[in-house]
């Protein structure tokens, strides 16, 4: 199971970008691969602060987190998984199914 985003940077969740940036930089100086060598520890923890940085610093992502947990990142298309708003540059239902099918 995933830890929590917040306590992964060590920042409470009313936290402003500033804090949440400014923890993420110190955290990753301490973990990053070229400082804290080969350790798979230290390259487990990188990856993991990068990832809470990720969405703690995206407002989309971190609303989406703050509301529905680690499940609420699986529903925005592309690397997280998919949501309707990406298709929101189609004018009709005929624009869709032609992009989809090839057709239209």
């Amino acid at each position: 199971m995933k830890r929590d985003y917040y306590e992964v940077l060590g920042v409470i969740r009313s936290a402003s970008l500033d804090e949440i940036k400014s923890a993420y930089r110190k955290l990753a100086k301490k973990y990053h691969p070229d400082i804290a060598g080969k350790s798979k520890e230290a390259e487990e923890k990188f990856k993991e602060l990068s990832e809470a940085y990720e969405v703690l610093s995206d407002q989309k992502k971190k609303s989406q987190y703050d509301q529905f947990g680690h499940e609420g990142l699986k529903n925005t298309f592309g690397q997280e998984g998919f949501g309707w708003s990406d298709f929101t540059h189609f004018t009709d239902l005929e624009d869709i199914l032609g992009n989809v099918f090839g057709g239209g």
